[in-house]
This record gives structure tokens, sequence and C-alpha cells, in this order.
């Protein structure tokens, strides 16, 4: 097995009798949490990431093959789980060791294993990882075939949750949270609200009203910039070509493009910029134009398991009647996060650029020092909403996504939604999760 480390090639060795293993040894590192990974089966290539420096350990097993990669130091916060690859690479799962050890196995049907020169772990950052696999190859009777190992890779863990998006183990829901925000509903009720908020780490959820359907304003934009992204993943688009800017396409609300000369031609990157950091109506109507329409870009939301997020009418939709859910927004988020819509880079990419939206004054105005939030609002009026990824200083990640409606302009509906922001960021950073409500006339943190 050639391993390489920042260019450098490290020895490696058997161990037996038990089984045939490889070891990468490495210093011991300080607990830290897996903050994504992701496996191509197009490519057989393993990425993961942690949120703190770690040194994987690596063995084959054998009867049947699998390739283990173990993660000393590492808790994974949530239930194991898998994802089915293919006939001769079975799955890919993660799970819990022990308390001190997060453990990753790729497993091949009976009878294939592979070529051990061929496989490559690659260091890409102190934190940051990724695993070459070559083709799976037939075992020969010169292999051995017959070592013995313990035959449960994970202990057995009695688990009813379920998966949110089918990516996310949900866990249970936020009890000691839930009554504090309905408090501040009480003293808020003239507002309408739909929320949703879940834990990546522990699969803990807050939902009120998050099945609520409610006009989607320009948080629309986000799946739609995730549409976009799977188009330039298929090679159906290209970030460098050039968007006209039709008269049918020009329309007032939101965004500079709108007093340009009509005929005025964009790149699809600098367009789709616009589309989200100023959240421009121009740009986002010439986006669903090239995406081939909002049918068509309707299709895939259904594709995707969206429910209630549907394009009606191009922007402005200043009546709301393009539509979504704080449920669907946080589906959106979990499929993209977890790699299940779009490429690697294509993730990165489009996360950096709901990084620079401009406005924050909705979920991000609740938000401790040093949070990072990936996230798009949406405002027509007597509407807001705001849908976003959280990264919290200590690693831990969550999604937020939820919708108001309110009196025409009423500046208590934002206060509503920064208040509720700020609960739920206390509470997940566990330094005062039973933070006072404040009054509807409170305007700072």
């Amino acid at each position: 097995m050639l391993l390489t480390h920042k260019e450098n090639i490290l020895k490696f060795s058997w161990l037996l009798p038990s089984f045939l293993s490889l070891f990468l040894f490495g210093s011991t590192v300080k607990a830290t949490a897996i903050a994504n990974w992701h496996f191509d089966s197009n490519r057989n290539h393993l990425d993961f990431t942690t949120d703190e420096n770690v040194q994987p350990k690596v063995q084959l097993l054998t009867n049947p093959t699998r390739l283990v990669i173990d993660l000393p130091g590492v808790t994974l916060g949530y239930p194991q789980t898998s994802q089915r690859v293919g006939l001769v690479i079975k799955d890919i799962s993660i799970g819990q060791l022990n308390a001190e050890t997060t453990r990753m196995v790729v497993t091949l049907a009976a009878g294939y294993t592979f070529d051990l020169a061929q496989v490559k772990l690659q260091e890409e950052s102190a934190n940051h990882w990724s695993v070459q696999l070559p083709k799976p190859v037939p075992l020969t009777t010169t292999q051995p075939k017959s070592l013995e190992i313990t035959p449960n890779i994970f202990p057995t863990v009695s688990d009813n949750s379920t998966l949110f998006a089918g990516v996310v183990p949900m866990h249970l829901p936020m009890k000691v949270l839930e009554p504090q925000i309905k408090a501040l509903m009480s003293r808020y009720s003239f507002l309408k609200t739909g929320m949703f908020f879940l834990d990546l780490d522990t699969g803990d959820y807050l939902d009120i009203g998050g099945d609520r359907v409610f006009p989607a304003a320009s948080t629309i934009k986000l799946p739609i910039l995730i549409a976009f992204f799977q188009d330039l993943d298929a090679g159906k688009v290209s970030l460098n070509e050039m968007l006209t800017m039709r008269r049918d396409l020009v329309t007032n609300g939101s965004g500079s493009m709108q007093y340009e000369r009509i005929g005025k031609k964009y790149t699809a990157l600098e367009t789709i910029n616009k589309m989200i950091t100023i959240s421009d109506n121009t740009a986002t109507n010439m986006i669903i134009d090239r995406l081939g329409g909002a049918a068509r870009i309707n299709q895939r939301f259904h594709n995707w398991g969206l429910k209630d997020t549907v394009i009606r009418h191009l922007l402005a939709d200043l009546r709301g009647t393009n539509t979504t859910s704080s449920q669907d927004m946080a589906r959106v988020l979990a499929l993209v996060v977890n790699n299940k819509l779009v490429s690697l880079q294509s993730r990165e990419q489009a996360l950096d650029i709901l990084r620079h939206t401009t406005i924050h004054t909705l979920l991000p105005a609740g938000l401790g020092k040093g949070a990072v939030i990936a996230n798009k609002t949406g405002d027509i009026g007597f509407l807001i909403g705001d849908a976003g990824f959280v990264t919290m200083p200590n690693g831990k990640r969550y999604l937020a996504a939820i919708f108001v409606t309110r009196p025409y302009k009423d500046a208590r509906g934002r206060d509503f939604i920064r208040q509720v922001s700020q609960l739920v960021y206390d509470y997940l950073n566990q330094m005062n999760p039973v933070a006072a409500v404040d009054s509807p006339n409170s305007s700072t943190r």
C-alpha cells in the first residue's frame, strides 16, 4: 500500500496472525470531530475532514475484504451510518469504535480484494485526508482467504433514529429549548412562523411548524444555486460562459443589474454571485432561464425530495406565489453538506458564495463571535425568512431555517428571528442553554 504524505513515501508493515493489516502510525491527537466525509463511487475516492489535526491508522481486514480507517481522538457524535455503493465495493460505513476512536470501513463483496500497492492515502492538509482506492481485483489462491477477525466492525447499538433527508440521523427533540422558543412566540403572537433547526453532530432537532408552507421570497435562490452547480458538475453549463441580460428577464426589486443596459453580458459566475450575494432578481431570472425554465427546475426540486418548494413565477415574486418550507430549505442544505447533490468542489464553491451574502440582520444577527454561516435570506415586506448552515467556533455544525409572516415591513419580525437564532445558538453552544427571552421591543443582542 502506497501512503503519500505531502509527497513523502511512508513505510508500512504487515501484522499477523489474526488479520492482515497495515498501519500508518501518528502521534496522539486531542479529541476532535468529523467535519464531513464523502465517497465518490465514480472515482473510488474517499475524502474526509476533521475540525482539528488527525493522524489516521489504516488496516486491511479479510473475510470479506474491508479497508478500515481509524481516526484516533475523533468523536463522531451521531449513530453509525452507511452509504450503499455498488456490487463490488458494497458500502462505506462510519461509526464510533470506542470512546476514543471513530472508524470508517469500506467493504468489498466476497471474493474481491484490493491491490495494496495501488491504495494511496494522501494528506491534503493536517485535518483533510483523501484515500484513492484502485479497482477491486478477484482473490487468487495465493492470497490469504481464511484469516479470521472479530466479525463485528462496530459495537452493536440499538438506535431508532430516522434519517433527515436520507442522510442525517435524527435523534431527540430539543426539549429544553422548545419551551423557550414557544414563550418567545407567545410574546410575538401577531407573527406566524415556521422553523426547523438540526444539530448535524448529535441529530437533535427543533421543529416548530417546520413543514408549514410559506412564500419563498429570495430564499428560493438557494436551491436554484445548487441546481446550477449540479449542471456545472454534469458539464451542461460553464462558469465562464456568457449570459445575456434580455429585456424579458429584467425585473425590479433587489439587485443592481436592472439598471444596466439591455443586452449586457455577464459570465455565469458573475450572475450566480449577484443572485446570492446581493440577491439580484434579474440575475436569478437569467439563471432560471439558463437552466431550462421553472418547470425543469421544479422537477429537480421534486427529485431531491422537496415537498413544498415550487417556482411559479419569475422574480420579483412580490405576491409570494413561489413557495417553500423550513424543512425543505434545511433538506437542501443537508443534502449539500453531505455531498449528495453536487461534487466536493462545487459544494465548497456554493457554500463560499452563500457565506458572502450582504444581509446579516436575521439568522446571522443571533450568532456568537467567530461563528460562520452560509445562508440566504428572503424579504417581500409581509414575509421574511432565512436558511443557513452554521459552523460554530467549537466545531459544532447545525442547519437553520425560519420563516415569519408579519405586518408589512414590521421590524419586530426581524427581531424575532434574531432572538430565535440567539436562543438556538446559545443552547447548542452549551454556554447559556437557558437564556432569557428578550422583550418584543428589544433589537440588540
